[in-house]
C-alpha cells in the first residue's frame, strides 16, 4: 500500500485523457507529470469510450466523501474532458444529448465543490473532429461502419462546455478553438494534430498542453508548476549533519 506524501492532479475523461500517456507520444500527461514531479502526482482517471453519463458514477468513486479524507491526498487540480464521445450522433449507445450532457458536466462540477472545495476545476473541450479522416477509419474496419461523428455537432458541444465553464466559474481549455486555430482553420488540415480525425497525436497534445498550462498561471497560479515547491527537498538543501529532520513532512489530517 502506497503511503500519502504529495497531493495529486488529476485528470478525468474518455479515451482523450486515457491516452494523453501513450507510449511514443509527448502526450498531455506525460507532460504534466514531467513539470509537476516532486510536486504533485499527476493520476490518470481516463476511460476510453465513456460519456459524461457514464463517467458521473466513476467521478462519484474518484473523489473521496468527507468520511475518507482521513490521510487521503489533497486533489489540486482536476481536468474534466469530455464531449468527443457524447457529441456521436444517433444511433451510437455513446450519444448524449446536449441539454443531458450539461447537466452532467454541472453534475460533475458540484459533486467536487461539495467533497473537495480547495481543488480547482478545468473544463477542457472536446477537439474538432476531422470527418474525412474518421470516416475513412470506419469504412477501413471490418465489418465497415458508418461515419459518428459530424463536425458542427462536436463544436456545439465544445461551446457548451465554455458556456458552463464561465456559469460555474471554473477554468476553461477552448481545445476545439486552439485546435482549430493551429490547423488554419481547415478541416482537412487538422490531420496534422489528429492521424484518425478524432484521438490527438503529440502535436495536438502539445497545442493542448501549453493552453491548459496558460489557463492555470491566469487563472489558478498558486498550483502552477514553477509556483510550487517539492514536497521533499532537493538534495543540496538537506541537513547533511541530521537528515531526518529535514526529511520528513507534515500532512494535513
Amino acid at each position: 500500500m502506497s503511503a500519502y506524501v504529495q497531493d495529486v492532479f488529476m485528470l478525468f475523461g474518455d479515451s482523450i485523457t486515457q491516452g494523453a500517456w501513450a507510449p511514443g507520444d509527448t502526450g498531455i500527461g506525460q507532460r504534466l507529470s514531467h513539470v509537476y514531479a516532486r510536486k504533485l502526482d499527476v493520476l490518470n482517471r481516463g476511460y476510453s469510450g465513456y460519456n459524461t453519463e457514464w463517467g458521473l458514477p466513476i467521478l462519484d468513486q474518484c473523489i473521496a466523501k468527507p468520511h475518507d479524507t482521513v490521510r487521503t491526498p489533497k486533489i489540486k487540480v482536476l481536468t474534466i474532458w469530455f464531449g468527443a464521445n457524447d457529441a456521436c450522433i444517433k444511433p451510437s449507445p455513446q450519444h448524449v444529448p446536449l441539454e443531458r450532457f450539461i447537466a452532467n458536466l454541472q453534475a460533475m462540477i458540484t459533486l467536487v465543490r461539495e467533497r473537495s472545495p480547495e481543488t480547482h476545476i478545468i473544463l477542457i473541450t472536446a477537439p474538432p473532429v476531422n470527418t474525412i479522416a474518421r470516416k475513412a477509419d470506419l469504412e477501413a474496419r471490418d465489418p465497415p461502419q458508418a461515419l459518428d461523428r459530424l463536425f458542427a455537432t462536436s463544436k456545439a458541444y465544445a461551446d457548451a462546455t465554455k458556456t458552463l465553464a464561465a456559469e460555474h466559474g471554473v477554468g476553461v481549455v477552448d481545445a476545439w478553438g486552439a485546435l482549430w486555430t493551429a490547423c488554419g482553420e481547415e478541416e482537412a488540415k487538422f490531420a496534422a494534430f489528429s492521424g484518425d480525425g478524432l484521438h490527438l497525436n503529440a502535436r495536438g497534445y502539445e497545442v493542448v498542453y501549453h493552453e491548459l498550462i496558460k489557463v492555470i498561471s491566469e487563472r489558478y497560479p498558486d498550483v502552477h508548476p514553477d509556483k510550487l515547491e517539492s514536497v521533499f527537498p532537493l538534495w543540496k538543501d538537506i541537513d547533511w549533519a541530521s537528515p531526518q529532520s529535514s526529511l520528513y513532512v507534515s500532512r494535513r489530517e
